[in-house]
Protein backbone atom coordinates (compact mmCIF):
# COMPACT_ATOMS: atom_id res chain seq x y z
CA UNK A 1 0.00 0.00 0.00
CA UNK A 2 1.12 3.57 -1.24
CA UNK A 3 1.37 6.23 1.66
CA UNK A 4 -0.85 9.50 2.03
CA UNK A 5 2.22 11.46 2.07
CA UNK A 6 2.09 14.97 0.23
CA UNK A 7 5.93 15.32 1.06
CA UNK A 8 7.84 13.39 -1.58
CA UNK A 9 9.66 10.47 0.15
CA UNK A 10 13.24 9.53 -0.20
CA UNK A 11 14.79 6.36 0.60
CA UNK A 12 18.58 6.58 2.76
CA UNK A 13 20.71 3.24 3.51
CA UNK A 14 24.34 3.94 5.11
CA UNK A 15 26.91 2.28 5.51
CA UNK A 16 29.72 2.16 7.54
CA UNK A 17 32.89 4.22 7.32
CA UNK A 18 32.19 7.19 6.30
CA UNK A 19 28.40 6.73 5.17
CA UNK A 20 27.29 8.28 8.87
CA UNK A 21 29.21 11.75 7.52
CA UNK A 22 27.85 11.76 4.10
CA UNK A 23 24.39 10.77 5.08
CA UNK A 24 24.12 14.10 6.98
CA UNK A 25 26.03 15.90 3.95
CA UNK A 26 22.92 14.30 1.76
CA UNK A 27 20.73 15.57 4.31
CA UNK A 28 21.58 18.96 4.70
CA UNK A 29 22.08 19.51 0.79
CA UNK A 30 18.69 17.86 -0.06
CA UNK A 31 16.87 19.56 2.62
CA UNK A 32 18.00 23.15 1.50
CA UNK A 33 17.42 22.26 -2.33
CA UNK A 34 14.09 21.50 -1.59
CA UNK A 35 13.45 24.49 1.35
CA UNK A 36 11.09 25.84 -0.76
CA UNK A 37 9.08 22.82 -1.51
CA UNK A 38 5.39 23.50 0.51
CA UNK A 39 5.20 20.27 2.46
CA UNK A 40 9.19 19.70 2.79
CA UNK A 41 10.50 16.04 2.00
CA UNK A 42 10.29 13.12 3.83
CA UNK A 43 13.36 10.99 4.88
CA UNK A 44 12.95 6.94 5.56
CA UNK A 45 16.43 5.82 6.85
CA UNK A 46 17.02 2.12 6.94
CA UNK A 47 16.53 1.50 10.57
CA UNK A 48 20.12 -0.92 10.15
CA UNK A 49 24.15 -0.01 9.92
CA UNK A 50 25.24 -1.83 7.16
CA UNK A 51 28.99 -2.93 6.89
CA UNK A 52 31.66 -2.10 4.83
CA UNK A 53 34.08 -4.48 3.55
CA UNK A 54 36.60 -3.05 6.01
CA UNK A 55 34.54 -3.12 8.83
CA UNK A 56 33.88 -6.94 8.05
CA UNK A 57 37.63 -8.09 8.36
CA UNK A 58 37.66 -7.07 12.10
CA UNK A 59 35.71 -10.70 12.06
CA UNK A 60 37.93 -13.93 12.83
CA UNK A 61 35.71 -16.09 11.43
CA UNK A 62 34.72 -17.09 7.78
CA UNK A 63 30.95 -18.31 8.67
CA UNK A 64 30.35 -15.06 10.59
CA UNK A 65 31.56 -13.30 8.07
CA UNK A 66 29.22 -14.85 5.78
CA UNK A 67 25.66 -14.48 7.73
CA UNK A 68 26.87 -10.88 8.32
CA UNK A 69 26.70 -10.18 4.76
CA UNK A 70 23.85 -12.34 3.87
CA UNK A 71 22.09 -10.37 6.79
CA UNK A 72 23.06 -7.23 5.01
CA UNK A 73 22.05 -8.37 1.88
CA UNK A 74 18.55 -9.40 3.24
CA UNK A 75 17.75 -6.46 5.27
CA UNK A 76 18.58 -3.67 2.32
CA UNK A 77 17.06 -6.21 -0.29
CA UNK A 78 13.41 -5.64 2.08
CA UNK A 79 14.21 -1.76 2.73
CA UNK A 80 13.54 -1.60 -1.06
CA UNK A 81 11.43 -3.97 -1.41
CA UNK A 82 9.01 -1.80 0.90
CA UNK A 83 10.21 1.25 -0.43
CA UNK A 84 8.92 0.54 -3.55
CA UNK A 85 5.67 -0.86 -2.51
CA UNK A 86 4.71 2.56 -0.50
CA UNK A 87 5.75 4.61 -3.80
CA UNK A 88 9.14 5.71 -3.19
CA UNK A 89 11.14 6.43 -6.33
CA UNK A 90 14.25 7.70 -5.19
CA UNK A 91 17.07 5.68 -2.41
CA UNK A 92 20.18 7.08 -1.72
CA UNK A 93 22.79 4.52 -0.24
CA UNK A 94 26.17 5.31 0.44
CA UNK A 95 28.86 2.54 0.01
CA UNK A 96 28.02 -0.97 1.70
CA UNK A 97 30.06 -4.43 1.29
CA UNK A 98 30.06 -5.37 -1.77
CA UNK A 99 29.03 -8.91 -1.48
CA UNK A 100 26.36 -8.04 0.07
CA UNK A 101 25.18 -5.07 -2.44
CA UNK A 102 26.07 -7.73 -5.28
CA UNK A 103 23.26 -10.45 -3.92
CA UNK A 104 21.04 -7.86 -3.61
CA UNK A 105 21.86 -6.86 -7.40
CA UNK A 106 21.51 -9.92 -8.54
CA UNK A 107 17.64 -10.17 -6.74
CA UNK A 108 16.79 -7.38 -7.62
CA UNK A 109 18.00 -7.15 -11.37
CA UNK A 110 20.10 -4.32 -11.33
CA UNK A 111 22.11 -2.32 -13.89
CA UNK A 112 23.60 0.87 -13.31
CA UNK A 113 23.54 3.65 -15.60
CA UNK A 114 25.93 6.77 -16.25
CA UNK A 115 25.81 9.12 -19.40
CA UNK A 116 29.21 10.24 -19.69
CA UNK A 117 31.15 12.75 -21.84
CA UNK A 118 29.98 16.30 -23.25
CA UNK A 119 27.50 17.90 -24.95
CA UNK A 120 29.98 17.32 -28.42
CA UNK A 121 30.80 13.46 -27.23
CA UNK A 122 28.42 10.64 -25.27
CA UNK A 123 28.74 7.63 -24.03
CA UNK A 124 25.72 5.79 -22.52
CA UNK A 125 27.52 2.83 -20.13
CA UNK A 126 24.93 0.38 -18.88
CA UNK A 127 26.70 -1.67 -16.28
CA UNK A 128 24.78 -5.08 -16.37
CA UNK A 129 25.08 -5.99 -12.62
CA UNK A 130 22.40 -8.38 -12.41
CA UNK A 131 24.11 -11.78 -13.70
CA UNK A 132 27.50 -13.51 -13.92
CA UNK A 133 30.51 -13.62 -11.76
CA UNK A 134 29.76 -10.53 -9.73
CA UNK A 135 26.20 -12.38 -8.39
CA UNK A 136 27.31 -15.82 -7.96
CA UNK A 137 26.97 -17.92 -4.70
CA UNK A 138 29.84 -19.07 -2.76
CA UNK A 139 30.32 -22.90 -1.65
CA UNK A 140 32.90 -23.41 0.81
CA UNK A 141 34.77 -26.19 1.69
CA UNK A 142 38.34 -26.86 3.78
CA UNK A 143 41.10 -24.61 1.85
CA UNK A 144 38.69 -23.85 -1.45
CA UNK A 145 35.68 -21.55 -2.36
CA UNK A 146 33.75 -22.55 -5.15
CA UNK A 147 31.77 -19.62 -6.89
CA UNK A 148 28.77 -20.41 -9.05
CA UNK A 149 26.99 -17.78 -11.50
CA UNK A 150 24.56 -17.33 -13.86
CA UNK A 151 23.69 -15.96 -17.54
CA UNK A 152 19.98 -16.05 -18.87
CA UNK A 153 18.75 -15.22 -21.97
CA UNK A 154 15.85 -13.58 -20.27
CA UNK A 155 17.36 -11.57 -17.91
CA UNK A 156 20.45 -10.85 -20.95
CA UNK A 157 17.44 -9.67 -23.58
CA UNK A 158 15.68 -7.58 -20.38
CA UNK A 159 19.19 -5.71 -20.15
CA UNK A 160 19.42 -5.15 -23.41
CA UNK A 161 15.93 -3.69 -24.19
CA UNK A 162 16.54 -1.36 -21.11
CA UNK A 163 19.52 -0.15 -22.32
CA UNK A 164 17.94 1.15 -25.74
CA UNK A 165 15.13 2.53 -24.12
CA UNK A 166 17.20 4.41 -21.87
CA UNK A 167 19.91 5.94 -24.59
CA UNK A 168 16.37 6.46 -26.94
CA UNK A 169 15.59 8.69 -23.60
CA UNK A 170 18.74 10.51 -23.19
CA UNK A 171 18.89 10.98 -27.02
CA UNK A 172 15.42 11.59 -27.82
CA UNK A 173 16.24 12.24 -31.74
CA UNK A 174 16.45 8.48 -31.73
CA UNK A 175 20.35 8.84 -33.08
CA UNK A 176 22.29 6.05 -31.52
CA UNK A 177 25.86 6.11 -33.42
CA UNK A 178 26.80 2.52 -32.20
CA UNK A 179 25.70 -0.30 -29.87
CA UNK A 180 28.49 -2.19 -28.14
CA UNK A 181 28.68 -5.02 -25.89
CA UNK A 182 31.32 -6.05 -23.93
CA UNK A 183 31.11 -9.52 -22.57
CA UNK A 184 33.88 -12.41 -21.76
CA UNK A 185 31.33 -14.46 -24.20
CA UNK A 186 33.90 -17.08 -25.55
CA UNK A 187 33.17 -18.84 -22.14
CA UNK A 188 29.57 -19.84 -22.55
CA UNK A 189 29.31 -22.47 -25.72
CA UNK A 190 27.86 -19.69 -28.38
CA UNK A 191 24.95 -19.34 -25.64
CA UNK A 192 25.29 -15.23 -25.24
CA UNK A 193 26.24 -14.44 -29.17
CA UNK A 194 23.08 -16.72 -30.10
CA UNK A 195 21.08 -14.72 -27.60
CA UNK A 196 22.20 -11.62 -28.66
CA UNK A 197 22.01 -12.25 -32.63
CA UNK A 198 18.32 -13.26 -32.29
CA UNK A 199 16.85 -10.29 -30.61
CA UNK A 200 18.96 -7.90 -32.39
CA UNK A 201 17.08 -9.17 -35.49
CA UNK A 202 13.60 -9.00 -33.63
CA UNK A 203 14.42 -5.68 -32.46
CA UNK A 204 15.57 -4.38 -35.75
CA UNK A 205 18.86 -3.42 -34.76
CA UNK A 206 22.69 -3.97 -35.41
CA UNK A 207 24.43 -4.96 -31.87
CA UNK A 208 28.40 -5.76 -31.88
CA UNK A 209 29.20 -8.61 -29.06
CA UNK A 210 32.87 -8.18 -28.56
CA UNK A 211 35.05 -9.56 -26.06
CA UNK A 212 36.75 -6.69 -23.28
CA UNK A 213 40.04 -6.85 -25.02
CA UNK A 214 38.83 -5.96 -28.03
CA UNK A 215 37.03 -3.23 -26.79
CA UNK A 216 39.72 -2.28 -25.11
CA UNK A 217 42.09 -2.42 -28.35
CA UNK A 218 39.48 -0.22 -30.24
CA UNK A 219 39.22 2.07 -27.48
CA UNK A 220 42.89 3.10 -27.57
CA UNK A 221 43.32 3.09 -30.44
CA UNK A 222 40.26 4.68 -32.73
CA UNK A 223 38.41 5.65 -30.00
CA UNK A 224 34.41 5.22 -29.72
CA UNK A 225 32.22 6.82 -31.87
CA UNK A 226 30.27 9.61 -30.34
CA UNK A 227 26.58 8.19 -28.72
CA UNK A 228 27.82 5.10 -27.80
CA UNK A 229 25.65 2.59 -25.79
CA UNK A 230 27.77 0.54 -24.16
CA UNK A 231 26.14 -2.47 -22.37
CA UNK A 232 28.93 -4.28 -20.16
CA UNK A 233 29.31 -7.21 -18.17
CA UNK A 234 30.38 -5.91 -15.03
CA UNK A 235 33.62 -8.51 -14.87
CA UNK A 236 35.27 -5.49 -17.07
CA UNK A 237 33.08 -2.44 -16.48
CA UNK A 238 33.51 -2.13 -12.65
CA UNK A 239 37.58 -2.08 -13.75
CA UNK A 240 36.82 0.19 -16.84
CA UNK A 241 34.27 2.60 -15.47
CA UNK A 242 37.04 5.00 -14.25
CA UNK A 243 39.33 4.51 -17.14
CA UNK A 244 35.65 5.75 -19.69
CA UNK A 245 35.33 8.27 -17.36
CA UNK A 246 38.98 9.73 -17.89
CA UNK A 247 38.75 9.13 -21.84
CA UNK A 248 35.28 10.87 -22.38
CA UNK A 249 36.07 13.91 -19.71
CA UNK A 250 34.22 13.47 -17.51
CA UNK A 251 34.79 13.96 -14.18
CA UNK A 252 36.88 12.12 -11.69
CA UNK A 253 36.03 8.97 -9.84
CA UNK A 254 35.86 10.59 -5.81
CA UNK A 255 33.26 13.28 -7.62
CA UNK A 256 31.25 11.26 -9.47
CA UNK A 257 27.85 10.11 -8.38
CA UNK A 258 25.86 7.41 -10.39
CA UNK A 259 22.35 5.23 -10.38
CA UNK A 260 21.12 1.95 -10.41
CA UNK A 261 17.72 0.69 -11.64
CA UNK A 262 16.51 -2.23 -10.76
CA UNK A 263 14.84 -4.40 -13.52
CA UNK A 264 12.43 -6.44 -11.32
CA UNK A 265 8.95 -5.71 -12.00
CA UNK A 266 8.10 -4.97 -8.30
CA UNK A 267 10.74 -2.22 -8.14
CA UNK A 268 9.66 -0.48 -11.07
CA UNK A 269 10.33 3.40 -10.43
CA UNK A 270 12.37 2.71 -7.74
CA UNK A 271 16.12 4.07 -8.50
CA UNK A 272 19.03 4.41 -6.21
CA UNK A 273 21.84 6.87 -6.07
CA UNK A 274 25.03 6.47 -4.89
CA UNK A 275 28.33 7.68 -5.06
CA UNK A 276 31.08 6.11 -7.14
CA UNK A 277 34.07 5.97 -4.76
CA UNK A 278 33.90 3.73 -1.83
CA UNK A 279 33.56 3.79 2.18
CA UNK A 280 36.58 5.59 2.84
CA UNK A 281 37.28 3.22 6.26
CA UNK A 282 40.45 5.12 6.80
CA UNK A 283 38.56 8.73 6.90
CA UNK A 284 35.83 7.48 8.63
CA UNK A 285 35.21 10.45 11.72
CA UNK A 286 37.84 12.64 10.06
CA UNK A 287 35.65 14.87 8.33
CA UNK A 288 37.97 14.72 5.37
CA UNK A 289 35.67 12.79 3.00
CA UNK A 290 35.29 13.99 -0.51
CA UNK A 291 31.34 15.40 -0.58
CA UNK A 292 31.39 16.54 -3.94
CA UNK A 293 29.82 13.13 -5.37
CA UNK A 294 26.92 13.28 -2.31
CA UNK A 295 26.32 16.85 -3.13
CA UNK A 296 25.65 15.91 -6.85
CA UNK A 297 23.79 13.10 -5.48
CA UNK A 298 21.37 14.77 -3.92
CA UNK A 299 20.84 17.58 -6.74
CA UNK A 300 19.62 14.48 -8.83
CA UNK A 301 17.12 13.36 -6.28
CA UNK A 302 16.00 16.97 -5.38
CA UNK A 303 15.26 17.60 -9.19
CA UNK A 304 14.06 14.22 -10.10
CA UNK A 305 12.40 12.69 -7.70
CA UNK A 306 11.36 16.11 -5.22
CA UNK A 307 10.30 18.71 -7.94
CA UNK A 308 12.78 21.13 -7.93
CA UNK A 309 13.79 22.51 -11.10
CA UNK A 310 17.10 23.55 -11.91
CA UNK A 311 18.72 21.75 -8.65
CA UNK A 312 21.35 19.96 -10.45
CA UNK A 313 22.55 23.11 -12.25
CA UNK A 314 22.63 25.10 -9.51
CA UNK A 315 24.75 22.39 -7.48
CA UNK A 316 27.07 22.59 -10.78
CA UNK A 317 27.26 25.98 -10.42
CA UNK A 318 28.21 26.61 -6.91
CA UNK A 319 31.06 23.77 -7.46
CA UNK A 320 32.42 26.08 -9.86
CA UNK A 321 32.23 28.99 -7.45
CA UNK A 322 34.10 26.78 -4.50
CA UNK A 323 36.80 25.49 -7.11
CA UNK A 324 37.22 29.06 -8.20
CA UNK A 325 37.96 30.12 -4.73
CA UNK A 326 40.18 26.83 -3.94
CA UNK A 327 37.70 25.26 -1.27
CA UNK A 328 37.98 21.58 -1.47
CA UNK A 329 38.92 18.69 0.33
CA UNK A 330 42.42 17.14 0.83
CA UNK A 331 41.69 14.60 -1.58
CA UNK A 332 41.47 17.01 -4.49
CA UNK A 333 44.67 19.20 -2.93
CA UNK A 334 42.83 21.17 -0.57
CA UNK A 335 42.83 22.14 2.82
CA UNK A 336 38.83 22.35 3.78
CA UNK A 337 37.00 19.48 5.71
CA UNK A 338 33.76 17.64 4.49
CA UNK A 339 31.99 20.11 7.07
CA UNK A 340 33.71 23.59 5.83
CA UNK A 341 33.09 22.56 1.93
CA UNK A 342 29.59 21.67 2.69
CA UNK A 343 28.92 25.17 4.33
CA UNK A 344 30.30 26.53 1.26
CA UNK A 345 28.09 24.91 -0.83
CA UNK A 346 24.83 26.04 1.14
CA UNK A 347 26.18 29.40 1.79
CA UNK A 348 26.54 29.82 -2.26
CA UNK A 349 23.41 28.48 -3.04
CA UNK A 350 21.91 30.69 -0.61
CA UNK A 351 23.29 33.41 -1.37
CA UNK A 352 22.36 32.73 -5.25
CA UNK A 353 18.89 32.33 -4.01
CA UNK A 354 18.88 29.03 -5.59
CA UNK A 355 18.71 26.82 -1.92
CA UNK A 356 18.10 27.50 1.48
CA UNK A 357 20.51 27.71 4.41
CA UNK A 358 20.37 24.45 6.50
CA UNK A 359 17.86 26.12 9.02
CA UNK A 360 15.22 26.07 5.95
CA UNK A 361 15.19 22.93 5.45
CA UNK A 362 12.07 21.30 5.97
CA UNK A 363 13.16 17.68 6.57
CA UNK A 364 11.46 14.75 8.48
CA UNK A 365 13.12 11.96 9.68
CA UNK A 366 11.95 8.47 9.17
CA UNK A 367 12.78 4.69 10.49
Amino acid sequence: MTRAHSAPVVGLAVGRGTGPELADVFERVLGALTAGHPHGVTIERSPRLYHSYVSLRGERDIARIRALTAEDADHYERFCRTSAEQGTTAVFRTAINAQSLYLVRGRLRAVKVDLLGTRRRSLLLVRDQAQGFYTGENRHTPGEVTRTTTFSRELTEAVVSYALSRARREWPDGRIGRIVMAYKFHLLDGALDAWVSALADRLGVEIGLFQPDTVNRDLITHGLPDRTLLIAGNEWADIMHVMLLERFGSDRQENRCTENVFLDPALSGLTEYQTVHGSADDLAGRDLVNPVATFRAAALVAERHAGRAGAVAAVEKALRTLAGRGIRTPDLGGRHSTSAVTDALLATLGASGTGGTPADAALVGGS
